[in-house]
C-alpha cells in the first residue's frame, strides 16, 4: 500500500525525534538514572532531537529555505506587533501563572513555604557545595533565581527549548492543524510532547515522588500546556512567543522547590505550575484564550506547504 507524503514526512519526523532521544537517553537506563552526572548533558542533547526531525524531512523536500523558514514560524509573522505583544505575554504570562498556582497551593494548604529559613533551597545548595563551605546567603539566592526567572533565564533555556520547539510547534502543530483541524492538533501535539519525554519521565523526571507514573502525568501536563503555547503558535504564525513561554516554563516550574519547607517537601505532582492546581489555571486559561480569539483552519492554511 502507498503511503502518501505527508504520512511519509510524518513518520520519518517522528522516527528521528523519537528514536534518537531513546537512544541518547540509554546510557540513564543503563547506569545510574536521572542521578548519573551525564544527565543534564543529556537532557540538554535530547532536547534538540525533534529539531533533527525536522532536518530529515527538509532533506527529502525542495523548495525555498525562506519559505521553509516561514513554514516552521521562523519569522515574527504576518502582524509584528501582535507577535512582539504574544513573545511579552508568553515571556511574563507564564512566571505569574507558576506564582499564582504555588500561592494558591499554599492557601489551599496543599504546601509549607518556608520564607523565612528557605530550609529547602538550604538543603538543595548545601548538597550542591564542598563540605565545610560556607552557605551563601539563601535571601539573594532566593531573589536572583526568581529575577532571573523573570529575565535572563527564559532566553538563555530558549537556546534548548528551540530544538523542540521546531518540532512539535514549529512542524508537527501546523501540519495536524491542517489536517486534523486546529483544537484537535493542538490537544494530539502537546501528548506526543509529553510522549516524547517518556526516556526522562519514566525515571521520575519531574514528579520523582511517583516513579514511572511521571511518564502519564507530564503528558497531561503537556497537552494542557501545549494547548497554550500552540495557540500562542498559530494565532502569531510565529515561533517566538511558544519559545519564550517554553523557555519561561523551565525557568519557573520549581518555584514551590525553591521556597518549600525541608521538613514537608511539596508534591510536585499537587502544587505550582507542574501540579494539579496549576492544571486548573492552564485549563481556564486554555478556554480563556480560545474563546476570546479563536484559531481558524484559514490562519493556518498556506503556511505548511513550503
Amino acid at each position: 500500500m502507498a503511503v502518501s507524503p505527508a504520512r511519509r514526512d510524518l513518520l520519518i519526523f517522528l522516527g528521528v525525534a523519537f528514536g534518537l532521544s531513546w537512544l541518547i537517553a540509554l546510557p540513564l537506563w543503563l547506569g545510574e538514572g536521572l542521578g548519573s552526572p551525564l544527565a543534564g548533558p543529556i537532557i540538554t542533547v535530547m532536547s534538540f532531537t525533534p529539531a533533527l526531525g525536522v532536518l530529515a524531512v527538509r532533506l527529502t523536500h525542495r523548495g525555498s529555505a525562506a519559505g521553509f523558514r516561514e513554514s516552521i514560524g521562523l519569522t515574527m509573522g504576518p502582524n509584528r506587533k501582535r507577535t512582539i505583544g504574544l513573545i511579552v505575554a508568553g515571556w511574563l504570562g507564564v512566571p505569574l501563572i507558576a506564582v499564582v498556582a504555588t500561592v494558591v497551593s499554599a492557601m489551599l494548604g496543599l504546601v509549607s513555604l518556608d520564607f523565612g529559613r528557605l530550609s529547602l533551597l538550604r538543603v538543595a545548595v548545601e548538597s550542591a557545595i564542598p563540605a565545610g563551605a560556607d552557605v551563601p546567603n539563601l535571601t539573594l539566592v532566593a531573589a536572583s533565581q526568581v529575577v532571573g526567572a523573570l529575565t535572563i533565564a527564559p532566553l538563555i533555556n530558549s537556546i534548548v527549548v528551540l530544538g523542540e520547539e521546531l518540532g512539535w510547534r514549529g512542524w508537527l502543530l501546523p501540519r495536524l492543524a491542517e489536517s486534523q483541524g486546529v483544537l484537535k492538533a493542538l490537544a494530539v501535539t502537546g501528548f506526543v510532547w509529553g510522549l516524547w519525554h517518556a526516556p526522562l519521565t519514566l525515571l521520575g523526571y519531574n514528579y520523582p515522588d511517583i516513579g514511572p507514573w511521571a511518564a502519564l502525568a507530564f503528558t497531561g501536563f503537556c497537552v494542557l500546556f501545549g494547548m497554550l503555547v500552540g495557540w500562542l503558535r498559530l494565532s502569531s504564525g510565529s515561533l517566538w512567543p511558544a519559545i519564550l513561554a517554553h523557555g519561561s516554563l523551565n525557568a519557573c516550574a520549581g518555584l514551590p522547590l525553591l521556597l518549600g519547607d525541608a521538613t514537608e517537601p511539596p508534591n510536585m505532582l499537587v502544587v505550582g505550575l507542574p501540579g494539579f492546581v496549576g492544571w486548573a489555571f492552564l485549563a481556564v486559561l486554555v478556554v480563556v484564550v480560545h474563546r476570546w480569539s479563536p484559531i481558524r483552519f484559514t490562519d493556518v492554511e498556506g503556511r505548511v506547504n513550503s
